[in-house]
């Protein structure tokens, strides 16, 4: 008797996108707040190594827009903003409560240690950019460029 399987497509949480001056990605999740976590992921990768960020410390961040579009943006520039002034690298992203117009979120990283994080891209700001959150029926999916 043969056993039945089933096939299961597994999507990468984000792709690379890249564009003339710019660069941006797409980033997928079953729910918003999964699409949420693996946009910063997405921008994470884009800014250092992943494997090399230890999960040392957490920081909770709460971002508040008018709709998901917004949001998302409020959300990945907060993160680059905190990436940028306090000097943090982030490893992963967990979204605690989310709706239509809020977030609130706890990162996991560490402080830049230049020897052993090793600068990707340097990233600017997030922009409005043929940027959009769209829900299918495979889930939720957005798109963001990001200015170099």
């Amino acid at each position: 008797m043969l056993a039945s399987y089933t096939l299961r497509i597994v999507r990468q949480p984000f792709e690379i996108v890249e564009h003339p001056a710019d660069i941006g990605f797409r980033a997928w999740g079953r729910t918003p707040a999964e699409l949420f976590e693996n946009a910063a992921l997405a921008l994470f990768s884009l800014s250092c190594e992943l494997a090399t960020v230890e999960e040392k410390e957490t920081r909770t961040i709460e971002v508040s827009d008018s709709d998901r579009e917004t949001l998302l943006y409020a959300w990945l520039a907060e993160l680059l903003a905190m990436a940028e002034g306090e000097g943090f690298v982030f490893r992963r992203a967990a979204v605690s409560s989310m709706d239509a117009g809020s977030l609130r979120a706890t990162i996991y990283g560490e402080s830049l240690d230049r020897n052993r994080h090793h600068s990707g891209t340097h990233i600017k700001a997030v922009t409005f950019h043929q940027l959009y959150v769209k829900e299918s029926s495979e889930g939720w999916c957005a798109q963001v460029f990001l200015d170099l």
